[in-house]
């Protein structure tokens, strides 16, 4: 199955990432989100990103031309219509994501692939309330999308090899290393990184150490580009808590229990770099 034109929900840090990696690699893309302000904002950060590309040599002036050329934004599920594979990449809650999927299934084509850019939510559950579960897949891409490597790819329960060796194929047709895994909360990437993110929170609570210096033990100790705080910041810590409480609930073990300072940065509107403000500032 060629797949070429490409539906992405959701405007935002993860969806506009998706959306201009499809457009390098020359395939349309219909960007859809309710806000005419996250449209806007996702269209200029894909500029900028690209001429980031453009400046260190990834990307030709031409390529960069044509990759704004091949995304359109817009609020209208009706464009969805004639889409091959269309991705979800809204917020981490499912409910949310299932009303999403409702509004999909409506309108797109019997032949459709639908995916889910989800970190930790079933796959099989979110296919579940479609009408197409064996044409369901979830495809996890890291973050910065533009810059990051993988994509994580997990089979529901039902989803048939025709979807999988489809998505398979198109991953690495956007230069990208597919890896597979089970359909199993937090999948492999979170299931690991969200419990060392939430212990470095807890270090924090507890006084072991500051922010800097729990960052810089990990980054100079144990070569990380980026420190556990700072990277749960560029998450955002709200997508953050919501990974910990689906692998809480989920697995229903008490070492995945979300650090009470995760939620009160929450609760306090401190959520990363989207805010201006997580466990660093910005400007």
């Amino acid at each position: 199955m060629a797949i070429q034109k490409i539906g992405v929900i959701g405007a935002g840090q993860m969806g506009n990432g998706i959306a201009q990696v499809f457009a390098q690699a020359a395939c349309h893309v219909v960007m859809i989100d309710v806000s005419a302000d996250a449209l806007k904002k996702g269209i200029e950060t894909i500029g900028k990103s690209a001429a980031k590309l453009v400046e260190k040599g990834k990307l030709q002036p031409h390529q960069m031309a044509q990759t704004m050329a091949l995304v359109m934004p817009s609020s209208d599920y009706g464009l969805l219509r004639d889409r091959d594979l269309i991705i979800e990449a809204a917020t981490e809650n499912l409910d949310l994501k299932r009303k999403i999927f409702a509004q999909i299934d409506a309108v797109a084509g019997d032949n459709s692939i639908l995916a889910s850019n989800t970190s930790s939510i079933s796959i099989t559950t979110l296919a579940a309330g479609t009408k197409r579960p064996r044409k369901f897949i979830g495809m996890h891409f890291m973050n910065p999308v533009p810059l990051m490597q993988l994509v994580e790819i997990i089979r529901g329960l039902d989803t048939d090899d025709e979807t999988y060796n489809a998505i398979m194929e198109t991953a690495k047709r956007l230069g990208k290393t597919a890896v597979a895994c089970n359909d199993s909360p937090g999948f492999v990437s979170n299931r690991i990184l969200l419990p060392m993110i939430n212990e470095a929170v807890f270090a924090l609570m507890e006084g072991v150490a500051d922010v800097e210096s729990i960052d810089n033990i990990m980054k100079l100790g144990m070569n990380h580009p980026i420190g556990p705080l700072a990277l749960a910041d560029l998450i955002g810590l709200d997508t953050c808590l919501s990974i910990m409480e689906v692998l809480h609930r989920d697995l229903g073990d008490s070492k995945y229990r979300p650090c009470p300072l995760l939620r009160k940065y929450v609760a306090a509107g401190h959520l990363g770099r989207k805010s201006g403000r997580g466990f660093h500032k910005y400007a």
